[in-house]
């Protein structure tokens, strides 16, 4: 019975070193130059403004002159923009430039590959090689080439990378390619983890749940499918049956609906990731993350298949 209790103070020690370490964070912020990706809006618009005003200097990238404009109005004169379409090497391969002419000797500290699409997403049937493309490019190829290009400023920095995968990188939930973008994101943060950790580079993976993002757009995406449907072949439609359509774009609709709207959960992780002496690894951001999808992971297939098969349409026929 005297095992219990000395169990049970044994944890209580483990969760305060835990809350300790987790709570230190590194000295002179002020000095320390991050950057981010799609800052014109969601996480990145809001990460940048959070850093901003904890006096970090920022850099924040943007895919167009308006984002970037709208940004700078509303943050300090530390903060600083730039350009870049991270699908475009030649793009990536600029802003690099500028970034190295920025920090200096001081190196980047940070680098945040928050870029990211969502859309198109469909059953897989419905899709073309180049609506895998489409998103492939931006969530995982994107994070690829701004990583490669910023790691030697990185390394001078011993900083940090931090890669915004999802749990639809733990779990496939949908069509497409975007969790297909996600598994990979996962892939390269871990491989890159081993390959910089001798460095003194750390790599963290932030995997939000579902959020509302000004870059998710309802509208567009059932428009979409609609587009996506109708260029079907005949058969395919009747294989699949209206009904199959409808229930399918009535469940991405609620689903997004759903979705939570504190995108704080989520820079909160971000800003952890470069601001703490002892980051994590990987960061869970949203209850649902926590506790209904990576849970999922662990289950069975024929648990997992069971469980996911409730939100999914059945077809009208089967062959």
């Amino acid at each position: 019975m005297m095992c219990i209790p000395l169990f049970a103070v044994l944890v209580v020690l483990l969760l305060i070193y835990r809350w300790h370490r987790q709570n230190q964070i590194l000295p002179n912020l002020s000095d320390k130059y991050v950057l981010i990706t799609g800052c014109d809006s969601g996480f990145g618009n809001l990460l940048a403004r959070q850093l901003d005003r904890r006096g970090m200097r920022v850099l924040s990238a943007c895919l167009t002159e308006k984002g970037a404009d709208n940004l700078k109005k509303e943050t300090s004169s530390r903060l600083q923009t730039v350009i870049l379409d991270v699908t475009n090497s030649q793009s990536v391969s600029s802003a690099a430039i500028w970034v190295a002419q920025v920090v200096g000797d001081k190196g980047l500290w940070g680098v945040v590959n928050n870029a990211g699409i969502s859309i198109p997403t469909a059953p897989n049937e419905w899709l073309t090689k180049e609506d895998f493309y489409k998103v492939l490019n931006v969530n995982l190829l994107g994070v690829v080439d701004v990583t490669l290009q910023m790691l030697p400023l990185i390394r001078k920095a011993r900083g940090r990378v931090v890669n915004v995968a999802s749990v639809a990188g733990r779990l496939t939930i949908c069509g497409g390619g975007y969790c297909m973008s996600k598994y990979g994101v996962e892939s390269f943060s871990d491989s890159l983890r081993r390959e910089m950790n001798p460095f003194g580079v750390k790599v963290c993976i932030v995997e939000p749940g579902f959020f509302q993002t000004l870059v998710t757009d309802t509208n567009i995406q059932k428009d979409f499918c609609r587009k996506a449907w109708t260029r079907l072949p005949e058969e395919t439609r009747r294989s699949y049956g209206q009904q199959y359509y409808d229930t399918y774009c009535s469940t991405l609709e609620k689903t997004l609906g759903r979705s939570n709207s504190n995108l704080s959960l989520v820079t909160n992780c971000m800003e952890h990731a470069l601001t703490a002496q002892h980051p994590w690894t990987r960061y869970s951001a949203g209850l649902d993350a926590k506790i209904i999808y990576l849970p999922f992971t662990y289950f069975p297939t024929a648990i997992t298949d069971f469980l996911i098969g409730f939100m999914t349409p059945k077809p009208s026929t089967t062959t």
